[in-house]
């Protein structure tokens, strides 16, 4: 049974975080290691911008996080948070962002997913476009020994992506974060230090 408003929606709404999605990166990063102070991080579909508030924080002034979505986000209220609203498909707004941190990133992080149509294979290739293009940024975006994170619902393609990561990173892992709803298909793919 779908239940939207379980106790990590609550959670957040009390905590004042954007979305569950914040207790997820909470843990990840906890397990990973994925950002740590003054890093520099992208946040690939950043709205509604609960990724942005637990990065801002873990960084701290000395850090910097850039997020881009084709939706608009409202203003986190954080020096160190820039988010550009447009396609990160775009090599416009990808330069964008790269002005933005001041070069490549310490990590890349993406939480998006697409807009879902109930069919469940169609849903998982949408997804698995979308985490392509991510790992894609990485080759330009992402400095050597860098860490990825991206959101993927599992489906066919689902080993292709696994196999491109082990590629490009010294480790790969992928977690299904407790704050996930029982009745998702998505696991987070973490890679952790980019081969040069």
């Amino acid at each position: 049974m779908y239940e939207r408003k379980d106790k990590f929606y609550r959670k957040a709404k009390a905590e004042g975080f954007r979305s569950r999605a914040a207790y997820k990166l909470i843990e990840l990063n906890k397990t990973h290691r994925l950002f740590k102070k003054g890093d520099r991080v992208f946040d690939i579909g950043c709205a509604p911008g609960g990724f942005l508030q637990v990065v801002s924080e873990a960084v701290g002034p000395g850090g910097v996080v850039a997020g881009i979505d084709l939706l608009d986000v409202p203003a986190i209220g954080r020096a160190n948070v820039a988010v550009i609203k447009g396609d990160a498909r775009d090599p416009e707004r990808q330069t964008a962002l790269l002005d933005l941190l001041g070069g490549p990133a310490d990590c890349i992080l993406s939480d998006m997913a697409p807009n879902t149509t109930g069919v469940g294979f169609a849903d998982a290739f949408k997804s698995f476009e979308l985490a392509s293009m991510v790992l894609d940024l990485c080759s330009t975006h992402l400095r050597p020994k860098g860490n990825l994170l991206v959101k993927v619902f599992l489906g066919d393609e689902f080993e292709r992506l696994r196999e491109r990561a082990e590629a490009a990173f010294s480790k790969v892992t992928v977690t299904r974060p407790e704050a996930t709803r029982k009745a998702s298909c998505e696991v987070y793919l973490t890679g952790t230090r980019r081969r040069a």
